[in-house]
């Protein structure tokens, strides 16, 4: 029901959006996001992650979501490494019998992944300097409404002591 890849190879979002859920007749809505790369000032974007934490990390942000909403299914693929500008960063699909379970959760953890899932990211602009990149404050104000606090470490400690305590 719930999956979590971390990959270094280009994302498919339509193929992951034709296969998500696709044998469950209990899905009424399917909701996905797609992240890409934003260029403009940024030449690159380069990814880091904890392996094995940065897994479990994300897993507990669903299992999370799939206490709060009745979800069928929920999938994230998050790619690390180094992506140009206009490439998949992110894949999230939630599928439930309702949209508004479907559309909840997709954003839910989307917020969580925003501000507190253990990747480090830095840009390069166009003169060739690299930069790392912190939580912008209006994903931790959008993190607000589900209550994951207003830093990252309180968004990730929410997550996993609520996990731990099921």
């Amino acid at each position: 029901m719930l999956q979590v890849r971390i990959t270094q190879e280009r994302i498919d979002a339509a193929a992951l959006l034709d296969a998500f859920a696709s044998d469950d007749d209990g899905v009424g809505a399917v909701v996905s996001f797609t992240g890409k790369a934003r260029g403009g000032a940024v030449s690159a974007l380069e990814l880091e992650h904890y392996p094995g934490m940065t897994e479990r990390q994300i897993e507990a942000s669903m299992d999370s979501a799939a206490r709060r909403w009745p979800l069928r299914a929920m999938e994230v693929v998050h790619r690390v490494g180094l992506l140009e500008p206009g490439e998949t960063i992110v894949w999230v699909g939630a599928a439930s019998a309702h949209r508004a379970a479907a559309f909840n959760a997709c954003e839910f953890v989307m917020d969580f992944l925003k501000i507190a899932a253990p990747f480090w990211k830095r840009e390069r602009d166009r003169d060739g300097r690299w930069q790392w990149v912190e939580a912008r404050d209006a994903d931790l104000q959008r993190a607000r409404r589900w209550g994951l606090g207003t830093s990252a470490d309180e968004a990730a400690t929410y997550i996993v002591d609520r996990d731990n305590a099921s």
